[in-house]
């Protein structure tokens, strides 16, 4: 995509808020899930407020890409961003958790193609020897989200109410539509090519029946449930369709052709498994901030901010790193610490004081500033400028995966060990008083008695999952030793 009179300062200003309002949507609503939750009474439902955005904005990813190196990134990403203002406003009217899951839905379509759209343009604008710095500065973005966000989300928690964090969306996207429309200049080549809508309803109808299967599952602890199984194998014959689906298009939305490159195979499966320890973080920590210590929205929040500091600092020296020693050991030093910090939080007792959650955190967010910096810019380097759009939309797609199917396999992790601990628990020690006691809101409202019993359940469905995450982790080092060794150059 050629750049013509681009003023590159105004629309990195511009890449930058973009970011940020992506970066603060984590953020904010992370800290306020568990108020969410006890608000509409749906702890069983949580991940799929999660799930079903990350799902939508996966399946979208590929499709904004490719639109994107047909039509170019300045019309793409204003269409999103107003899909996203959109969704994000609806979420905020939402009344009960079906109708925020719909919402949530439509958020997910505008975000899928935000943040793959603000790197491609980074891309286009800067040479690859300045990419890995703007990259790394796109980074205090997040950085600054995550100090901003938990404190205003937890204002408007605890101030106001929960729906004000959604709308908080609609100002930050309206600005960023009109600096993108102002300063960002592009001569666009078209190639009248089809959309690959059969491989796009596949994977779409695929991933959304395995989400279902897994959030089932994990509800009834029974996996030869007839509806489990049958949606179980129908996933994967959906799957096996995509695939052959994706060869036979004439433009297919994931060229398969792509993962033939060692380079980007391996790089986005990296970013797949540490993307699913990521969503678990953002998930479960302020779980446990709010339901294990009682602790408000605005320190959940808190817990998980030096994550995006440090991310800052991991960002910049992941760049750094990548030119002098390469690839492979700039990754294998960022999953080492995510690994190592992943392990710390596994080990955590019940009895864990907020400082060690704070210093795990930190520790956390260095090692994805350096793992997801890199892995992207090498796999943007591994392909042709003509396919940069859709080797970042595969990026992104495969860390969208990861956290879409991290949740839901967390998620189902979480609900069978609370139905499990449940069958035998005391009376009252039940999910209704498990809804209400993770939210400061209604925490009063649980019976003293209760509230000793109803942390052991939580700790205990929160401690497998600490340690799934940690094993996404330790099979990402695994992973992180087939990756080719490059030294990047930016030719």
């Amino acid at each position: 995509m050629e750049q013509t009179n681009t003023k590159r300062t105004a629309v990195t200003i511009a890449v930058f808020v973009a970011t940020f309002m992506a970066a603060i949507e984590g953020t904010i609503v992370s800290t306020a899930m568990p108020t969410i939750v006890s608000s509409l009474n749906g702890i069983e439902l949580m991940n799929w407020i999660f799930s079903i955005y990350l799902l939508t904005s996966a399946v979208t990813v590929p499709i904004y890409g490719k639109l994107s190196d047909l039509f170019g990134r300045k019309k793409i990403f204003i269409i999103a961003t107003v899909i996203f203002i959109i969704g994000s406003s609806l979420c905020g009217f939402a009344q009960t958790m079906e109708q925020l899951i719909i919402f949530r839905a439509l958020q997910g379509i505008g975000a899928g193609g935000i943040l793959p759209t603000t790197m491609t343009i980074i891309a286009d604008v800067y040479p690859f020897e300045k990419r890995a710095k703007v990259l790394g500065f796109m980074g205090s973005a997040w950085g600054i989200a995550g100090v901003f966000g938990p404190l205003l989300g937890g204002f408007l928690v605890d101030q106001l109410s929960w729906h004000w964090i959604f709308f908080i969306n609609v100002p930050v996207g309206i600005l960023t539509i009109v600096l993108i429309s102002m300063y960002l200049k592009e001569h666009i080549v078209r190639v009248k090519l089809p959309i690959d809508y059969l491989g796009t309803t596949l994977f779409t109808v695929a991933l959304l029946g395995l989400l279902f299967a897994l959030q089932r599952a994990g509800e009834t602890l029974n996996w030869l449930e007839p509806l489990v199984v049958v949606l179980l194998i129908g996933s994967i014959a959906l799957f096996v369709g995509f695939y052959f689906a994706e060869k036979r298009a004439q433009d297919p939305i994931m060229p398969f052709v792509l993962f033939k490159n060692p380079v980007v195979l391996i790089g986005n499966l990296i970013g797949f498994l540490v993307s699913a320890f990521l969503i678990g973080i953002n998930v479960y920590i302020p779980m446990w901030a709010q339901g294990m210590m009682g602790h408000g929205a605005m320190i959940a929040g808190l817990m998980i901010a030096p994550l995006s500091v440090s991310w800052i600092i991991g960002s910049f020296i992941g760049g750094r790193l990548l030119m002098s020693i390469g690839n492979r050991h700039t990754v294998g030093i960022g999953v080492i610490i995510a690994t190592v910090s992943g392990l710390f939080l596994a080990l955590f007792p019940s009895t864990t004081p907020d400082l060690y959650f704070y210093l795990d955190s930190a520790l956390m967010g260095f090692g994805f500033g350096i793992i997801f910096t890199t892995t992207t810019v090498t796999v943007q380097d591994a392909v042709p400028k003509e396919q940069t759009g859709i080797a970042t939309a595969s990026n992104t797609l495969f860390r969208t995966v990861g956290q879409t199917i991290g949740v839901a396999v967390f998620g189902t992790i979480f609900n069978s060990v609370l139905a499990s601990q449940f069958k035998n628990a005391a009376t009252g020690v039940d999910r209704h008083n498990l809804n209400q006691l993770i939210s400061p809101q209604t925490s009063a409202n649980v019976d003293a008695s209760l509230v000793e019993p109803l942390r052991d359940v939580l700790y205990s469905g929160l401690h497998i999952v600490f340690w799934a995450m940690f094993a996404c982790c330790l099979l990402s080092y695994a992973i992180h030793f087939i990756l080719p060794k490059k030294h990047i150059s930016g030719n």
